[in-house]
């Protein structure tokens, strides 16, 4: 082989290995470590045992719930609000469009950490929140320590952080729609909604299909939002698939049973794509 036909792959060489020792290798590392178990520090070939182990575990079930729940309430509403954001910040007669496009965005480039904590705060019995609350006669809501109030305040500030970062994708895809379309329904007498459900939705389906996967392998994978809220409680209320990954592997280091949770939630997450593919039509050329 030439040098000119080798020299290529001496630079895509380093992103090779780098890809290989990174993401491959951990991937298969921990695919084997899920038929694995470690007694006395003596690690031995255990089958299917940790995923039967699964089908007992009961907080195992309570965290899939919690997880299915915050992802079938946060999901639609944060895409249905970037989408509306969307809309409304791409009309040629907002003014200001730059600095509102900014402000909505700033919420996705915060740190996890720094802005769950920011919530946590301002959720308190005795926080911001509930403070402004009692000016209009609501009493004191117990974000942070109720089974379900917990779990709305996972999805508030979920939909916080995460809303701008959709919205600036579809406002990229909605200026590729050609403003003919709209001219043509507004001279067909179309409303607003009408183009909004019959223009914008249908010419932004496969970006909608797109961050609805995003979202659904990020929510499966929640772990910095309930781990910085509630850690989980009370009472497992909170605990989530990828908080409790975490807490078998690095508070119980049991890492074979965290690598089948995480398996399962790769299996998970693999159904629910198919699933969107196929009910949007999307895999239909």
């Amino acid at each position: 082989m030439s040098r000119s036909k080798t020299f290529p792959y001496v630079f895509i060489l380093p992103s090779v290995l780098l890809f290989v020792v990174f993401i491959l290798y951990p991937i298969i590392s921990s695919f084997v470590l899920s038929f694995q178990t470690s007694n006395g520090g003596e690690i031995s070939f255990a089958g299917l045992a940790n995923y039967e182990r699964l089908l007992h575990d009961e907080i195992f079930w309570k965290a899939l719930k919690n997880t299915f729940i915050i992802f079938i309430f946060q999901v639609p509403i944060m895409l249905f609000l970037g989408l509306i954001l969307a809309t409304v910040l791409n009309n040629k007669l907002l003014k200001w469009k730059g600095f509102f496009r900014v402000g909505f965005y700033l919420p996705a480039v915060t740190s996890l950490v720094a802005y769950s904590l920011l919530f946590s705060i301002m959720l308190q019995d005795s926080g911001l929140i509930n403070n402004l609350l009692s000016y209009i006669g609501i009493g004191p809501i117990p974000w942070l320590s109720s089974a379900s109030w917990s779990k709305v305040s996972i999805i508030l500030a979920m939909i916080w952080r995460w809303t701008g970062y959709n919205m600036v994708i579809y406002l990229a895809a909605l200026q590729n729609i050609p403003e003919d379309t709209y001219e043509a329904a507004d001279m067909d007498g179309a409303g607003k909604i009408r183009q909004f459900f019959s223009i914008t939705i249908p010419q932004l389906k496969p970006v909608i299909l797109f961050t609805a996967i995003l979202s659904t392998i990020g929510t499966l994978q929640l772990f910095d939002e309930p781990f910085n809220l509630t850690k989980g409680g009370p009472a497992d209320s909170t605990m989530t698939l990828g908080l409790y990954i975490y807490q078998n592997g690095f508070k119980y280091f049991d890492f074979s049973y965290a690598s089948a949770v995480a398996y399962v939630v790769v299996i998970i997450v693999a159904v629910l794509s198919f699933l969107q593919f196929k009910f949007t039509g999307a895999d239909k050329k």
